[in-house]
């Protein structure tokens, strides 16, 4: 992958093209998948369809008059610095709310991207076009959150439709949770394997403490190298690394402290009481702020952790 900053104009404006026609499939996805249920909603992206294959036009024109007619293949995965979508699309039938949000989403990384390139240009023309297709981009923001406002009660527009909580989930919230269950799921396997070996309370908190801080530094590094947050407006890529980290060594010392306890049944029925604390806490984080159903959620918290934590017992009782 390489860095925005390593982009020719030529790399910028191919990698524009690209990514207005995601968007403009997308759209189109989002268009037929509501078309049944919300005709007014359906139709006003397809407007957005319309004007975003505008936009690409415009973009090719442009790249035509300065490099000619072979455009680079260039993709937003080819690039550090874009968040990975979910397929919202492909699913059926399509949630209004979460239609939203990730319309939403969309413009905001767009127009950054949109604003990121307008600083690496110099001329005239170019700069032009940039700043037409921002200001086009806010109004798409603006729209998608207005998004069948009717439809949706009043505690869920004031709650889900400002910007800020949206910078919390990606800043804080989406880290912070791949962290949790990274630590308190893949620790379960160490942790109670150590434990069931070896019969003793001391041996158990020593490996789950060493077990979470190196799953804490590994996740944390994971996630600040992932994406250096310059064209989604995810933070920075160390503070990203830290909350992740830190949630991950949480999520293993969790159900590591029980084993403090010298009773080793006692520390063991402990630990067992805290996991499930831990994936209830995970179940709900991914309810409230990842849109998940509560039904959802809980299978593949709970699947999860029981597949780590029966592969602990099997591997500390041989």
């Amino acid at each position: 992958m390489k860095k925005f900053n390593e982009l020719t104009e030529r790399e910028v404006l191919a990698l524009a093209i690209s990514l207005e026609e995601e968007d403009e499939r997308v759209y189109s996805d989002f268009a037929e998948g509501l078309r049944q249920d919300y005709p007014a909603t359906a139709a006003m992206f397809e407007g957005m369809r319309e004007e975003e294959s505008s936009h690409r036009r415009k973009l090719i024109d442009l790249y035509r008059q300065k490099f000619g007619e072979h455009i680079p293949l260039i993709r937003r995965q080819d690039v550090r610095g874009f968040v990975q979508r979910p397929a919202l699309w492909l699913n059926r039938p399509l949630r209004i709310d979460a239609v939203r949000k990730e319309a939403s989403a969309m413009e905001v990384e767009t127009r950054r991207f949109y604003e990121r390139a307008r600083e690496r240009t110099q001329d005239a023309g170019t700069r032009q076009l940039l700043d037409d297709l921002i200001n086009e981009e806010r109004q798409h923001e603006e729209r998608a959150l207005e998004l069948d406002r009717e439809k949706l009660p009043a505690n869920v527009k004031e709650d889900e439709e400002r910007a800020q909580r949206r910078l919390f989930v990606l800043q804080i919230v989406q880290p912070g949770l791949a962290g949790l269950m990274d630590g308190s799921v893949s620790t379960l396997a160490p942790v109670f394997a150590a434990a069931l070996a070896t019969r003793s309370s001391s041996d158990a908190f020593l490996v789950g403490c060493a077990a979470s801080a190196g799953a804490g530094i590994s996740m944390g590094f994971a996630e600040a190298l992932s994406d250096d947050g310059s064209l989604t407006g995810r933070g920075h890529p160390w503070v990203r690394g830290v909350v992740c980290g830190a949630m991950t060594a949480v999520g293993g010392i969790g159900h590591t402290l029980p084993f403090l306890i010298k009773d080793f049944r006692a520390a063991l029925w402990a630990a067992g009481a805290v996991v499930l604390g831990e994936l209830g806490v995970i179940t709900w984080v991914r309810h409230r702020y990842m849109d998940s159903p509560w039904v959802s959620a809980a299978l593949q918290v709970g699947l999860g952790g029981a597949l780590v934590f029966i592969t602990g017992v099997l591997i500390g009782s041989s």
